[in-house]
């Protein structure tokens, strides 16, 4: 089995507190938390609450199709962000990990075309990345195990008892 590195719940929590002071002590106060959909959607929300932040926005990107398959190039989902709501505002876009850096490269580069200040936020960094995050709480080299994707998918009630 390949090595992996695994983030537990109550890890995470030490995660995204210790992420988010780090946005924190570099005097950057966001008016905008971004998620990365879908991996983000959890951190943002996390990263957002820690920082008091009550304005959360959501960019649906496409690329990894599973375990080391992607697609050609990251692709955005509707339903699309109205851009126009970023202008002259700080952004804070947040990704569970840049492994490739394509997702998080594309978000911030559209983010940069409207928003007065653009910084990211990960988990997760991997040696690889195209794009350095201004903020990291790990680097790691293997595939990680989030707690909310490293169950089987559900896919039917079948076998669920009815209450």
């Amino acid at each position: 089995m390949t090595q992996r590195e695994i983030l537990t719940w109550e890890r995470y929590g030490t995660a995204v507190r210790e992420l988010a002071q780090s946005v924190a002590d570099s005097g950057f106060v966001p008016d905008v938390v971004l998620a990365v959909a879908r991996g983000g959607l959890i951190p943002a929300g996390s990263v957002a609450y820690a920082l008091d932040c009550k304005n959360l926005f959501t960019m649906n990107v496409e690329f990894y199709t599973g375990v080391g398959t992607t697609l050609p190039a990251p692709q955005l989902l509707p339903p699309f962000l109205d851009l126009a709501e970023l202008n002259d505002i700080g952004v804070l876009v947040v990704d569970d990990v840049a492994d490739s850096g394509r997702t998080l490269e594309l978000v911030v580069n559209v983010c940069r075309k409207h928003a007065a200040e653009v910084q990211s936020a990960v988990i997760y960094e991997k040696p690889r990345s195209l794009i350095a995050p201004d903020f990291v709480w790990r680097r790691t080299d293997l595939w990680i195990n989030f707690p909310w994707s490293s169950e089987p998918v559900i896919t039917s009630r079948s076998g669920v008892a009815d209450a």
